[in-house]
């Protein structure tokens, strides 16, 4: 009996037992299965958030793609851009060395004077820079010549004005020099014509319609255009040919390369996009003469003293027709020859009478003309009225003019 009851408790303990073993293990993979249900919950959540992130990369990219064909991109503005636009601003440094140098001519009519100041009447203006800083200064001689009874008047970039000298004059090269009584004036560098290349930039420096410091750019087209294919008789210069813009009141300026030197003197300009400045080297050449005749006590060059018409003019030849027609001048077939006025001075003879810049005189007096030494050797005859027949816009015209005696 005592067997049988210790065989039973110890069955029934064994049994509890192992209920509760069972139990236990029950627990046991039960919290495994939860581990490895948990762990292949959150794999599948990592791998739909991570499926979610690179479809919305790749959507954000096929729309930024399609979206710049609709919403242009705009330049972004960074550090880089301004060392770009210092880099690349190489005429303005130019300008910024070289304008304090320039000055603007101003010839005055003596005998009229402007009603509400007072003074006299500017009858023509032009530019010129300063060479040597005693104040002597560098223009084209067409500037300051030819102007009866005037003054010349020079103002500086500080605004400063002083009547000026005429103190030599080179009428066949067109250089003339301009003496004022002010000391330590900063001179502009000359360089050498000789070096300059076809394809180099130029900048251009004048006083047009009596603004100063006006600047315009471009490239040299020639560097040796002879004065001949200009029609410019007498003359045996090679002439530098550029497109930068050079109107009336340039004349006289400097023509200067990216190194800040004067390579040339701003004479002509035949059209848009074709204009001739004089080479520095001829005006080294001239003001170094001019220098040795007036220490010699000799004036260097004289005025010719012919009757004035208040004109500048150009001879025309069949290579500037050509041009200018290719830049939609209104020139018949028929005309080969002739004389261009590029400018008329205000209030002069020329301007009274009815002539205007762009006109072409191609008679005077019954007597055909071709090149300006036509016009020059009429003003030295006796005949007092000039009765001229002008092209004007493909136009026949028929104008008198009445020069002025010189005194």
């Amino acid at each position: 009996m005592g067997i049988l009851v210790r065989i039973v408790t110890r069955n029934f303990l064994t049994r509890q037992g192992w209920s509760r073993h069972v139990a236990i293990l029950s627990n046991t993979n039960s919290s495994r299965n939860d581990k490895q249900n948990y762990s292949v919950f959150n794999l599948r959540n990592s791998i739909m958030i991570s499926c979610g992130i690179c479809s919305a990369v790749v959507g954000y990219n096929i729309f930024k793609d399609r979206l710049s064909h609709i919403i242009p991109e705009f330049p972004k503005v960074s550090a880089a851009s301004s060392s770009r636009r210092a880099q690349f601003n190489f005429i303005a440094d130019v300008v910024e060395t070289t304008a304090k140098s320039l000055v603007y001519i101003e010839i005055q009519d003596t005998r009229r004077m402007d009603y509400f100041s007072g003074k006299p009447v500017t009858v023509s203006n032009g530019s010129g820079f300063i060479v040597d800083s005693s104040g002597l200064i560098l223009t084209n001689a067409h500037v300051v010549i030819n102007k009866p009874r005037s003054n010349v008047s020079v103002r500086l970039t500080d605004g400063r004005t002083f009547m000026g000298i005429v103190e030599a004059v080179d009428p066949v090269s067109d250089l003339a020099t301009v003496r004022i009584q002010c000391k330590n004036l900063p001179a502009l560098k000359l360089g050498e014509s000789s070096s300059l290349r076809a394809g180099e930039f130029v900048v251009a420096l004048g006083s047009p319609l009596s603004l100063s410091n006006t600047v315009t750019s471009g490239v040299v087209s020639s560097t040796q255009r002879p004065s001949k294919e200009l029609g410019l008789g007498g003359r045996d210069i090679n002439y530098i040919q550029t497109d930068a813009a050079i109107t009336f009141g340039n004349s006289g300026g400097p023509l200067v390369n990216l190194d800040g030197e004067a390579i040339g003197i701003n004479s002509m300009k035949v059209t848009p996009g074709i204009s001739f400045a004089i080479p520095i080297d001829y005006a080294k050449n001239f003001l170094k003469l001019a220098e040795e005749k007036i220490k010699k006590g000799k004036s260097y060059g004289e005025a010719p003293q012919r009757r004035y018409m208040g004109i500048t003019m150009l001879s025309l030849t069949p290579q500037i027709i050509a041009e200018l027609k290719q830049r939609g001048s209104q020139i018949p077939e028929s005309i080969q020859q002739g004389i261009l006025v590029w400018k008329v001075i205000m209030g002069s003879p020329s301007h009274t009478s009815g002539l205007m810049a762009g006109d072409i005189i191609l008679n005077i007096n019954n007597q055909d003309v071709k090149q300006s030494a036509d016009i020059y050797d009429i003003l030295e005859s006796q005949t007092k009225v000039l009765d001229m027949i002008v092209l004007r816009n493909a136009k026949i015209l028929k104008i008198s003019v009445v020069p002025e005696n010189p005194e």
